[in-house]
């Protein structure tokens, strides 16, 4: 009933660039927090950055001054921005979001997740 898809991953040279983008549809009503969380192999998934429906933003410090989340209410998109990329930010990069959608039975919120996006940084 809501589905959440990313986009952007890839290959990119230490210094590089991405923007990652995600798209949640479905039958949303609204969505409160959006984020992205990244895991790398063998380590946990960890919060890299969040961003309020009011616009607020919460980043991990190993991110600040590189990252940068933005959305769109309208249409239910959450971006990041990544600069200076590093080997160390190599991970899944998963979205993430605080929503409440319509069932058939009525509004219910839930945290979704979508199926996550490879960011690769190697020389």
């Amino acid at each position: 009933q809501v589905q959440l898809v990313e986009s952007g991953g890839g290959l990119v040279q230490p210094g590089g660039s991405l923007r990652l983008s995600c798209s949640a549809s479905g039958r949303i009503v609204s969505i409160n927090a959006m984020g992205w969380y990244r895991q790398a192999p063998g380590k946990q998934r960890e919060l890299v950055a969040e961003v309020t429906v009011g616009g607020r933003t919460n980043y991990a410090d190993s991110v600040k001054g590189r990252f940068t989340i933005s959305r769109d209410n309208a249409k239910y998109i959450v971006a990041l921005q990544i600069n200076s990329l590093k080997p160390e930010d190599t991970a899944g990069y998963y979205c993430n979001a605080d929503l409440v959608y319509n069932r058939d039975s009525g509004y219910r919120s839930r945290q979704c997740w979508g199926q996550g996006t490879q960011v690769t940084v190697s020389a």
